[in-house]
């Protein structure tokens, strides 16, 4: 019987620049009453990757240019955050109110180029939390030090939630995996009337993303870290970049 079970790690603290994720991890793994093993995967919410790396920005301390201001008019943005938006992006590809679309840094297309406000405010000093600047790197990190401390040899997937172009809402994403496989390529391989597939790639490391953002939920819920057990996909290494879909490939830009 094939099962994946998702567990939430409760008991996280708020987290702060350089605080050892590991160990917070592992604590509250204990507390959900499970030991780590190999091929379990743990999911962990950007947000708290983010303030452990001391990636927040203090908008007091950004001088927004030109552009900025510009921008920050159309979207009807703080032009201290669009500034930022700037700095993260490759390009800027749709503004309207409300919205900034880019290409982020990374390779990511999304909005306000994963700059966030929500559960990092500080009272009279708005901050914004920016992405990893390698979220691949920052899942490997994890992934090592995981090994290092328990010996089990567990995948890593830090998710994000993302919006998409043609349908509403926003769902979880991979912006950084270690210890398996991101993308999932079945071509070649037969469906039950023995045809071969010939374009199947699966997201497997977008669709634990999104599994796991339904028990970590979205807003006030503290629960920024899932363990998942029973990935259907043998584990290799990888990384979020087999994710992004090169420009040659690109049919809308």
């Amino acid at each position: 019987m094939r099962q994946l079970t998702l567990v939430a790690l409760p008991g996280i603290p708020e987290v702060e620049r350089g605080a050892r994720l590991v160990e917070l991890l592992l604590a509250a793994a204990q507390r959900a009453g499970a030991s780590l093993a190999d091929g379990d995967i743990l999911v962990v919410a950007q947000k708290i990757v983010s303030k452990a790396e001391g990636r927040s920005v203090r908008l007091a301390a950004v001088t927004p240019s030109h552009r900025a201001r510009e921008l920050g008019q159309i979207a009807e943005k703080d032009p201290r955050l669009v500034e930022l938006i700037l700095r993260e992006a490759r390009a800027v590809l749709r503004v309207k109110p409300g919205v900034i679309i880019v290409e982020h840094l990374l390779g990511f297309v999304m909005a306000s180029a994963g700059i966030d406000q929500s559960n990092v405010a500080a009272p009279g000093d708005p901050v914004a939390l920016l992405l990893p600047a390698d979220p691949d790197a920052s899942a490997r990190r994890i992934r090592e030090e995981v090994r290092r401390a328990c010996g089990a040899e567990v995948g890593v997937v830090i998710n994000d939630s993302f919006g998409r172009a043609w349908r509403n809402g926003v769902t979880g994403v991979a912006i950084g995996v270690a210890g398996l496989p991101a993308l999932v390529d079945l071509r070649g391989a037969q469906d039950r009337n023995g045809r071969a597939l010939r374009v199947t790639q699966v997201a497997a490391a977008d669709e634990l993303a999104a599994a796991a953002s339904l028990v970590m939920g979205q807003a006030d819920e503290g629960l920024p870290a899932v363990l998942a057990r029973g990935f259907p996909y043998p584990l290799r290494a990888g990384a979020a970049q087999e994710l992004v879909r090169p420009p040659a490939e690109d049919l809308f830009r």
